[in-house]
């Protein structure tokens, strides 16, 4: 099994709050530095995003790909690479919890690039990725927008 990346953050609101913008695909590219585009190509029976194309510059890595989206109840999703130029695989979730008066929010990620690269850069660049998204992710639901 390929090792995973993961980091937490806590984030001043309901989970209910920070899974709606984690849910908003089409608003990604107003608050996250990497993604570019994004559009939903499916939906589930309760309209949550199941395919997710996603135009990305991640510094080393850029890339137009296609992720499918398993929604666990409220508090959890998860996705997993459909197409993509330059990975192999990608796999991801975020899980949300309460803590205090606001919602600890776990990000995991494990990435597969085609291009050979060390473990050792593929984990700090999950990790540079994951950091950036939880921070951005925190400004965007704290900010109210």
């Amino acid at each position: 099994m390929a090792e995973h990346t993961s980091s937490s953050i806590t984030i001043e609101a309901a989970p209910a709050e920070v899974m709606a913008v984690i849910a908003d695909f089409e608003r990604y590219p107003d608050w996250t530095g990497e993604v570019k585009e994004a559009e939903v190509l499916a939906t589930d029976e309760r309209g949550r995003a199941k395919e997710v194309r996603l135009v990305m510059d991640a510094g080393a890595i850029k890339d137009d790909q296609t992720l499918g989206y398993t929604w666990t109840g409220d508090d959890e999703v998860s996705w997993t690479l459909v197409k993509s130029q330059m990975l192999r695989s990608l796999d991801g979730t975020y899980l949300l919890k309460p803590a205090g008066s606001g919602t600890q929010v776990t990000y995991r990620l494990t990435v597969d690039v085609k291009i050979p690269m060390l473990g050792m850069i593929k984990r700090k660049a999950e990790k540079v990725i994951i950091d950036r998204a939880l921070a951005g992710l925190k400004k965007r639901v704290e900010s109210g927008e």
